[in-house]
């Protein structure tokens, strides 16, 4: 398959918005989010034939054309398991928020413009095998953000994306440095991700280069204490940005902190396995506790992302196959609820003019299929069987749980019991909004409309695929979990 498709659509799908007339632009949006999905599930299914069909390579379908030879510099691309994961979570992701954004008026060709550049950006950011290129991909995605946010956003939306552009870029710095330091010190000369995966980079440069990198990253994924950007960041943003911020783009850190500096320097991260546990922990725990004061559906959801997240970065740190995959199925999955749970707290904005839960109340009377999918997503989000927030949790603790020793287990167990506190704030939540009598001034509200009920269907569906039926998804990100392990256990 020819992955430069994957970043081609979006791309040429953007430019062409900008060229015809606003009567068509949201009908293109939408043509161009259904080809970058099809061409994900196509990607899906000749990847897995090709595994079926006995291929074991390392990377799939890779492509390489020199960019600047005097660096080293090379246009390379190629996905595994772990790859095709994300751009389904991204194509997922994308359809639903053009189709939530159907009644934006303001700039409508930007704002539709903006998305999809967005998409652009982490398509090419979850392909590349180069990691300037991948640099490269993980700063376009950060110039539309702060625009969709100071442009469309509400509240305070010029601090919200300042703040966020800051932090972002803070992070960016972090990970060119740690860049730049594995360029020059593995002695390779060269940013090929796939060659310094196989030699052997010094231990002293993987102990300056993996915490720049790791933290770098993980401030794109809300690493405590460098999270403070998501509240402020999801609760200013316009729906869509909120569900691309959340949905998507706090995946590059984690995608990023997993693939380049987990898997290239295995050295470090044993080294400090042990603080990113710690640091993982106290970010569940405290992202729960947060949640719980919150009164805004936005801060309630912004908070809950910072504790969720904490769980991917807690699987990544704990070293084994297991958990790394229930990170990478947490990433997953944590898109596509978090992504639906900004969707319908739009619809009610939309609606009720209001997202305080205490001025809210039997909205289920006159809103049955919003509310329905409400405690759909608020049942994902505390972790029932049956939906993919229980799959993907429960992977990590049982990836967790196989360490023997008393700080491992101690983590383990504090992790699990913020799912009792993030039971008491949804289950609060979604009553104080849906049930109860319904004020006067709701008696007008009118339920989803077609493209609302297709956004949503289109998330819950993955939802449901991961929560029901896992083991396609496990077996599709297995093959390079177990080869990052391969390398963490040759050290010694």
């Amino acid at each position: 398959m020819n992955l430069t498709l994957l970043i081609l659509i979006p791309l040429l799908t953007a430019i062409a918005l900008l060229l015809v007339p606003n009567r068509h632009v949201k009908w293109l949006a939408l043509a161009g989010a259904s080809v970058q999905l099809i061409l994900a599930l196509a990607l899906l299914v000749i990847y897995r034939n090709e595994v079926a069909a006995g291929n074991t390579a390392q990377v799939f379908f890779q492509q390489q054309y020199n960019w600047f030879p005097s660096w080293n510099i090379s246009f390379h691309i190629g996905v595994d398991g772990i790859s095709v994961a994300m751009i389904l979570l991204t194509a997922f992701v994308v359809i639903a928020g053009v189709l939530v954004s159907w009644n934006v008026e303001k700039m409508t060709k930007e704002f539709y413009f903006l998305l999809l550049l967005l998409s652009f950006g982490a398509y090419g950011f979850f392909i590349s095998l180069d990691l300037f290129v991948l640099f490269f991909f993980l700063e376009i995605a950060v110039i539309p953000k702060y625009l969709l946010i100071g442009i469309w956003g509400s509240g305070k939306k010029e601090y919200s994306a300042n703040k966020l552009a800051l932090m972002l870029m803070g992070g960016s710095a972090l990970v060119l440095v740690g860049l730049l330091g594995v360029y020059f010190g593995s002695g390779q000369h060269t940013f090929d991700l796939l060659l310094l995966s196989k030699v052997s980079i010094p231990v002293k440069v993987q102990m300056i280069c993996f915490p720049l990198l790791f933290v770098g990253f993980g401030v794109f994924t809300a690493l405590f204490p460098f999270h403070t950007w998501v509240p402020d960041g999801h609760s200013s943003a316009p729906t869509a940005g909120s569900m691309f911020l959340a949905g998507i783009s706090m995946k590059l850190g984690g995608y990023g902190c997993l693939r380049v500096a987990t898997y290239m320097m295995p050295e470090g991260a044993k080294e400090y396995a042990n603080i990113i546990i710690i640091l993982s922990t106290i970010a569940i725990l405290y992202g729960a506790f947060a949640t719980m004061m919150q009164k805004d559906l936005k801060y309630i959801n912004a908070y809950s992302s910072v504790s969720h997240c904490g769980f991917v970065l807690l699987g990544i740190g704990m070293l084994t196959k297991t958990a790394i995959t229930g990170a990478v199925m947490q990433m997953v999955s944590h898109g596509l609820m978090t992504a639906l749970f900004f969707a319908v707290i739009g619809m009610i904005y939309e609606r009720t003019h209001t997202r305080q839960v205490d001025e809210m109340g039997g909205l289920l009377k006159k809103l049955p299929f919003i509310t329905t999918v409400l405690f759909m997503v608020g049942f994902c989000s505390l972790g029932l069987p049956g939906l993919s927030g229980f799959v993907a949790e429960m992977t990590i603790f049982m990836g967790s749980w196989e360490h023997n020793n008393s700080f491992h287990r101690v983590a383990t167990i504090a992790a699990c019991m913020s799912i009792v506190v993030t039971a008491v704030y949804i289950l609060r939540a979604i009553s104080k909004t849906a049930m109860g009598p319904i004020k006067e001034s709701y008696q007008h509200l009118t339920d989803a409309t077609w493209n609302e009920k297709a956004a949503a269907i289109i998330l819950l569906a993955g939802i449901i695929a991961i929560g029901v039926a896992p083991f396609w998804l496990q077996d599709l990100i297995s093959p390079g979990a177990e080869i990052i392990m391969q390398k963490i256990q040759l050290v010694k």
